[in-house]
This record gives C-alpha cells, structure tokens and sequence, in this order.
C-alpha cells in the first residue's frame, strides 16, 4: 500500500525533493533561538557583551525572514503539489469508473462513488502534502533536540525521553480503533451523498407523492449513523490526544523537578537549566505535531484505502485475441444461460436461443421479468452470460472488441438519459466527430428538428439536468437523433414507447420505422400493436422461450401466451374507447 502511495509522487519528485529540503532548513533553523538564548545567558549577559548582544540579534531576525520565506514555500508549493496528485488519483479513478462493468453500478449509489472521488482523495491530497514533511520535519527536530539537549545535561535528557516509549505504546494501542473509526466515518459521509443524490434527483416525484417526510427521514437515519460513525471517530482521537497531551504536561513536570534538583546538587548551571527549560519546546512541539499528524494519518489513509478499493476491481476486458469488426448485424444465440452477479441461484436466462437474419425485426414479449431486457444487455456485452453463445456474423461477441462491437450497436430506451448541454451538444454524443450538417440531418429524421428550430436559440437551446424542460416525446426524439447520427447495423429498442401516450407514440413509431431500415433490430415492447409487422416474435418467460412465429401465426394459438396477451390488450384499447366515448 505505501509502495502505491509513494508512486504518486513520482511526477512532482523535484518539487517533493525541494519541499523536504525547506523541511530540513525549518527544522535547522528552529535550533537557532535555543543555541543563541544559551550563550546569552551563559555569556554575553553576564560579561555584558552588549555588541554580540546586538549582532546575534539581528542574526537570529535575518533566520526569521528566511524561515517566513520557506514556510511560504511549504505551505503554497507543497499544497500545489498535493492538489495535482489528487487531480491524477481523481483521473484515474475516474478513467477507471468508466470502465467498470454494470455489475459495479448495480451495487454502488452514485453518491457513494462521488464521495471517493471528492471526500477521499481530498484527505489522500492533505495526507500527501503533510505526511512526508510532518514526519520528516518532526523526527528530524526530535533528533535534533536530542543532541542539543544532551550537550546540555545527557542524565536530564535520558529522563525527559524515557516517555517516549508511553507514547508509543498508546498510539499502537489506539491506531486500529481509530482506523476502523475512520473507515465507518468515511462509510456514514458516502450513505449520505448517496441519499443526497437520490433524493434530489427525484425530487418532482417527492412532489408529487407529497413524500418529503420519507426523503426527511432517510435523510436523518443516514445522518444519524454518521453522528454515531463521527462519535466514534473523535472518541478514538481524543483519548489519543488527551493521553499524549497529558504526557506532554508530565514532560514539563519532570523537566522542572529533574532540573531544580540537578541545580540544587551543582549539575548543572543556572543558564543551562534557564536554557534547557526554554528549549524543551524543541521536543515537545514536533511530538504534538506527529500527535496532530495521526488523525489526518488516519483519515487519508483509509480515504486511500477507499481509493484502492476501485482502482482494483477489474474493468470490462477484451480477450487478447479479440478483433475489430465492421458487422453487418446476423445474431445468433446459442443455449445463452445468465444469472445476475449475487443471485446465481436464479437464472434469468435458461437455455435460449434464437437466430436474427441481417435487417431483420425480432420482437421480444411477455411478462415483466422473463428475461426480455436481459437478452438486449448481454448483446453489447454489458454482461458476460455463463453458458451457451452468441455470435454476429459468425464471431463471437467476446471475440469482438467491446468498442467495435458496441459501435455498432444502437440503444433506444424507455427511460432516456440526456446530458445536461444543448440540443446540439447531446444528439452530438452519438458520434462525437460529426459535422453540423450531419447533426441537422439527424434531427430531422428524428422528427425534432422543427421543434428545435423554433425556440430562440435552436440547436444551443439548454434542455436542463436530465432534460428536465423537455416533455417525454421530445426525450425519446432527441434520444433517437443520437443513434441515427451514430448509424449503427444493429438496433435495440427497449420498450422505446411504452411510456409515451398514443400520440406522441405514433410521432415516435414513425422515426423509429424510419431508425430500422436496412438495420437488424432487437424490439422489447409491451404494446403489441407496435410489433405486428416484425419478421418474427419471440414470447419470453421465466428464461426461456415460450413460443416463437410471427402476429399471424402465433394469434392462431388459441391457448398460447401471445394469443392471451393480445387478447388482453385488445380488450383494454376497447374499453378506454367506450370510456371516452361515453364521456363524450
């Protein structure tokens, strides 16, 4: 772990190197004030050696203004430098977010992720600002006072340092309750930021429910463990600090006691004993700075820990002999089996198979649940499936580069996430190297470039977090102007308007009719009205396929399952008609 650590200052090593040596010349220089107030004392007082008197004065000012200028330059240039590793560690961790598989994503809240990108690495970034010179400067002062201390009277230094070891004893004593205290600290803030995030996210559904009690009170329940978990955390680092203060204070005690006695007995001169009780700072003040230094040891070295964690856990992966493929769109799956990461015990996928010719229409329906979402997810390998195969083209897909395969794939769903930006910015995102005209083109097979067209600022219109100011419909256009931009020779559209009200539907339907040409497509929908003319229906359920044929054959099924659901919805579209018709 420290290895690691270390590794991040390899980009900054002349400005670490730079800082360690204004370090040492801090700690030199903090010797000056006890050496010159002995030889006062000892001397030019009392042979009223005024001239020296002046001179080491001024001296020991010219030390001061060089100490205030390396100060200056620990403290601006060493905190420069922790900021720019925190910036490398956020990059990489960010990069390596981006990379991870969906199964990260479905057992980590987005506002525990952002808690390690922000929270963590900030500790990270003071621990490596702070860490090396704390340490460096503090042990190099105590070693310093050491010898300086010794010249004075060695019997008298032996007693104030024999409470080193006490020191010791409890800090190794503490340091794990204080980790641990640290780590569920760290736990408490990422819940928070979790519920944070959820809750205003959904916020216009609190609204609309009337909910902000429940939203107020899992806000308090996650705010009350972090109470608890910070608790922990300070009674941990106070019993250290006040056990080592209390030390400290003995320090003192002794020194006075040990050096009166010494005094009393001829040990030792008046100035000497008036010079060592002055410097006995020299050991105290580094002592209570690596005393200081433990909690802030603590906090970001479990931030880092935190940080490990991720960088850690494997990203998605080609295979070594994996290819890149311009694929034309024949799917094949092959006794496909899956269970979800946590639940292999329930297989979501049993034994499926089904073929897509090039610019074919497969349909998936059935019940909620049977596996229909999951079929469109392993296609792009969003998920590894156990057992079985699946191939395009006659490659298999794990033979296929995840970023060729996925280039050609197109995803329309029924929940659209939209980037906050402009128009222009998120039907951009399908194809980032685009020109304007192919972005306008886009637009408008999408059946949204009028609309755009008439706001004020057009295509540099702001459409709001998530696209908020935007109504469902003009979501789902925007979202297909993206994968039309993209031009991709496989689509899958999940469940791409079952949200939609039957007019806005319709204005969808025709894009989407428009989206297929020439493309194999993957449909997952819930109205079976949208699905009539495909090349072929695949009923799923419990895993498995039911039954397989296309409208007309599977309506003549009397007793299947499709036959029941169209029956089903059939009989819903009649009666909202009465309905309406009655309220006429």
């Amino acid at each position: 772990m420290l290895k690691r650590f270390v590794s991040y200052y390899k980009p900054y090593r002349k400005l670490f190197i730079a800082d360690m040596i204004a370090s040492l010349f801090m700690s030199l220089s903090g010797m000056v004030y006890p050496v010159i107030s002995r030889s006062m004392l000892n001397d030019f007082i009392p042979n009223r050696k005024y001239e020296l008197i002046i001179r080491f004065g001024i001296a020991l000012l010219v030390i001061y203004i060089i100490r205030a200028l390396l100060n200056y330059f620990i403290s601006y240039y060493g905190h420069v430098m922790g900021v720019k590793m925190q910036s490398d560690m956020r990059k990489e961790l960010f990069s390596k977010i981006e990379r991870l598989p969906y199964s990260f994503f479905d057992n980590h809240e987005t506002g525990s992720i952002m808690s390690r990108l922000t929270n963590d690495l900030f500790e990270v970034s003071e621990l490596a600002h702070h860490g090396p010179e704390n340490i460096f400067m503090s042990i190099l002062s105590i070693v310093i006072a050491f010898v300086y201390l010794s010249g004075i009277s060695l019997p008298l230094t032996l007693i104030i340092f024999s409470c080193v070891p006490i020191m010791m004893v409890i800090a190794i004593k503490l340091r794990g309750y204080m980790r641990n205290a640290s780590r569920r600290s760290k736990a408490a803030i990422s819940k928070i930021n979790a519920n944070i995030s959820s809750s205003i996210s959904g916020v216009r559904v609190t609204k609309a429910f009337n909910n902000d009690e429940i939203e107020l009170n899992k806000f308090l329940d996650s705010d009350d463990e972090f109470v608890k978990a910070r608790t922990m955390h300070f009674k941990g680092f106070s019993l250290f600090n006040v056990s080592t203060s209390f030390i400290i204070d003995i320090f003192n005690v002794v020194t006075l006691i040990s050096g009166g006695i010494f005094l009393y007995n001829g040990k030792i001169s008046f100035g000497d004993y008036s010079a060592f009780i002055v410097s006995i700072s020299l050991f105290t003040s580094p002592v209570m700075k690596l005393v200081q230094f433990t909690e802030q040891f603590e906090e970001g070295a479990s931030g880092f820990e935190r940080f490990i964690e991720i960088i850690d856990t494997p990203i998605e992966a080609d295979r070594e002999d994996a290819k890149e493929y311009r694929l034309e769109g024949n799917i094949e799956f092959e006794n496909v089996s899956f269970a979800y990461e946590g639940h292999e015990d329930k297989e979501v996928l049993d034994g499926v198979s089904f073929k897509v010719n090039k610019g074919e229409t497969i349909a998936l329906v059935g019940p909620s649940g049977g596996g229909k979402t999951t079929i469109c997810h392993l296609l792009p390998r969003f998920y590894n499936y156990e057992s079985g195969s699946i191939r395009i083209d006659g490659h298999d897909i794990n033979d296929v580069r995840m970023h060729s395969l996925r280039e050609n794939i197109g995803i329309v769903q029924q929940d659209v996430f939209l980037f906050s930006g402009t128009f222009y910015e998120n039907i951009l995102y399908g194809k980032p190297d685009a020109t304007y005209e192919e972005v306008i083109a886009a637009s408008k097979k999408a059946n949204i470039f009028d609309y755009i067209e008439s706001l004020p600022n057009g295509f540099d219109t702001q459409i709001g977090e998530r696209g908020v100011k935007l109504s469902g419909g003009q979501k789902q256009r925007l979202s297909i102007a993206r994968v039309f931009l993209k031009n991709p020779s496989i689509l899958i559209l999940d469940e791409a308007t079952s949200a939609l009200d039957n007019t806005t539907e319709l204005l969808i339907q025709e894009a989407l009719d428009s989206l297929r040409q020439g493309r194999t497509t993957i449909v997952v929908a819930h109205r079976l009205s949208t699905i009539k003319n495909a090349d072929k229906i695949l009923v799923i359920a419990n895993g498995r396929i039911k039954e397989e044929g296309n409208h007309e054959e599977l309506l003549k099924k009397e007793d299947g399952i499709y036959h029941s659901l169209y029956e089903a919805q059939f009989k819903e579209s009649i009666s909202e008609i009465d309905s309406k018709l009655m309220m006429q």
